[in-house]
């Protein structure tokens, strides 16, 4: 991942909320599944690591879970990891989306109503 794109990911990030936290369990395997959940769904990330209860350090926690979860760490500020992982679902999803969208508007040129209110039409 080149620079640029960490750049544009950590822009991305920055009005994310995170979406769970790390505490004095430190990285537990229902960590990782979660964020291996989380990830497919959103592709980029925030976690908060608490600072005062976690055994460890937020870079070493980042590290933990990139390597687990096959994710990119875009960066750590503080106590909070920016996750990225692509998602094919997520991905499949908006192009079906994209799909549909155009399979309406097709159909909807094709019905001559083109938007006109008719006489009996209240509103």
């Amino acid at each position: 991942m080149t620079s640029k794109e960490r750049a544009a990911f950590r822009a991305q990030a920055h009005s994310l909320t995170p979406v769970f936290q790390i505490g004095k369990s430190g990285v537990t395997e229902s960590v990782i599944n979660q964020t291996e959940e989380v990830l497919d769904a959103k592709e980029l990330i925030k976690v908060k690591v608490l600072l005062e209860s976690c055994p460890e350090r937020p870079r070493e926690v980042a590290d933990k879970l990139a390597k687990e979860t096959g994710a990119d760490v875009i960066g750590v500020i503080g106590g909070v990891i920016i996750l990225y992982r692509y998602s094919e679902p997520l991905h499949q999803k908006i192009a079906q989306k994209a799909a549909n969208k155009k399979a309406a508007a097709k159909a909807a040129a094709g019905n001559n109503y083109k938007g006109k209110k008719r006489m009996f039409d209240k509103y």
